[in-house]
């Protein structure tokens, strides 16, 4: 009898590795996940949705404010406390030293959207056995796609959202050097993507089933500021690389585009013009911070009160009924009292749409954390209160005026109740704005885009009856002012 030989590499290396994973964060790093998943799909690797069905776990951090920070390293410590294996990457990823010290035993920490260096690490733990048929990324077809031309490489992302809806980053990184933001330092300078390369990745995302495309950027406005604008060539035309130019060629797939994390630039006016031709959804996202000049000069930020009630009332002569979201801080060091009651009276003038806030916490790295005049927390929770307070006033009066009106939304999940629908409307983005609950007759799928006559309203959210259904073609306005 020949002796027992000990297996080699090859044999040893598995059929499949199951590998859990958890996301934390921003919809830019939703994306990195999507792509992250899509490379272990594409190897082999098994996605498992628990804890005790996986082998190694990735957890895809934020480490943009410190509870981002500690939301997580909780999220690392439950992983390793189930599975034993993780790794880590996303922003926190580049902070290393953060993460080893809470957590020395993780496999490797990498950083953010680096996605060859979480199949390096997931690799070397989880060996499996090539096979060329199989390490493949699925090619969508185009079928059902506007325009010339081929869909360009395959799509290299399984998207996490519902089918019918996308994020598609158009950028990384910033060219802001904001006191309270360490993105800079997280994810680098601006670092836009050539215009050929997101409008064939829209058409792809498009030819699976999207009927609403959401572009972000740390600032969408800025896209291409960094190539110089430089054109590519799409379908035998020149397409430049900047926002107007982009956002008018995607305008062509005939379906939803939403803007996220626009910077008010004089070009931004033109974007609006655009949505009063029905070419994009009225909706912007414009982080303004604050409304006090002296607190946003220490935020380096531009503009105050006046400047930004000018830009708003500009962009609604526009199109009257853009919706506009903005987050602000309250409690930046500094802020006084007279500062805060600028903030609320611009709210109170402005009578933003939708209105987030967070009060203000220490960053590592910031340099915001050195300057004079720390609010005491029970003042920010105080101020936090009434700015919400106030803010849920005006949303209120904003959706009661809708009752008895028709919109259009697009169904997001079926409701507890037989026939009813969980939609949003162009004024609500996924996840953070309120949503439309509406009866329908039984026939209406998720992904379909219906009429709906609003018959009541809330703080948030909005209830009504579906009257029709709405057909998108590609070239055609998508909603009409």
């Amino acid at each position: 009898m020949r002796p027992r030989r000990s297996p080699t590499e090859t044999e040893t290396r598995r059929e499949s590795g199951r590998v859990g994973f958890v996301s934390l964060g921003c919809p830019k790093a939703l994306v990195d996940s999507e792509r992250i998943l899509s490379h272990l799909r594409a190897d082999g690797y098994e996605l498992v949705p628990t804890y005790q069905d996986a082998e190694l776990v990735v957890v895809n951090t934020c480490g943009f404010i410190t509870p981002a920070v500690e939301e997580s390293l909780a999220a690392i410590g439950e992983a390793l406390e189930e599975t034993g294996k993780v790794v880590v990457t996303g922003c926190l990823g580049e902070r290393p030293e953060t993460v080893m010290e809470r957590h020395p035993q993780v496999l490797a920490v990498t950083g953010q959207a680096d996605v060859d260096g979480v199949m390096r690490a997931v690799r070397s733990a989880l060996p499996l056995r090539r096979d060329p048929f199989t390490s493949l990324l699925p090619m969508a077809s185009a079928r059902g796609v506007s325009g010339e031309g081929a869909l360009g490489p395959p799509l290299d992302r399984i998207t996490l959202t519902p089918r019918h809806y996308a994020y598609l980053k158009v950028a990384e990184g910033c060219d802001h050097r904001c006191s309270f933001c360490i993105i800079p330092k997280l994810r680098g300078n601006l670092a836009s993507r050539p215009a050929v390369d997101v409008v064939y990745e829209a058409r792809r995302l498009v030819a699976a089933g999207a009927k609403e495309l959401m572009l972000i950027a740390q600032d969408l406005s800025a896209y291409g500021n960094d190539l110089r604008h430089v054109t590519s060539t799409l379908d035998g035309r020149q397409v430049r690389a900047h926002l107007v130019d982009l956002v008018g060629e995607l305008s062509e797939l005939g379906v939803w585009l939403r803007l996220h994390y626009v910077y008010p630039y004089p070009h931004v006016t033109r974007l609006v013009e655009l949505m009063a031709e029905g070419k994009v959804l009225p909706y912007l996202d414009v982080p303004l911070q604050h409304a006090s000049t002296r607190v946003l000069r220490a935020m380096r930020r531009p503009g105050g009160a006046v400047s930004h009630l000018e830009t708003i009332r500009t962009w609604r002569s526009i199109r009257p009924d853009i919706t506009l979201r903005s987050t602000f801080i309250v409690g930046f060091p500094g802020e006084t009292e007279e500062d805060f009651e600028q903030l609320l009276g611009f709210l109170a003038e402005a009578r933003l749409d939708r209105v987030g806030a967070f009060t203000y916490s220490d960053v590592p790295e910031a340099d915001a954390n050195d300057l004079p005049g720390a609010v005491p927390e029970e003042v920010k929770a105080e101020r936090y209160a009434r700015l919400m307070e106030l803010q849920a006033r005006i949303s209120a009066a904003k959706l009661a005026a809708k009752v008895g009106h028709e919109v259009e939304a697009i169904v997001d999940a079926y409701g507890e109740l037989p026939g009813e629908l969980v939609c949003r409307t162009a004024a609500d983005a996924p996840d953070i704005d309120g949503v439309l609950v509406a009866a329908g007759d039984g026939t209406v799928k998720i992904g379909d885009i219906v009429r709906v006559r609003v018959t009541g309203a809330s703080e948030h959210d909005l209830r009504g009856d579906v009257v029709g259904r709405v057909e998108l073609t590609p070239g055609v306005p998508v909603l009409a002012g």
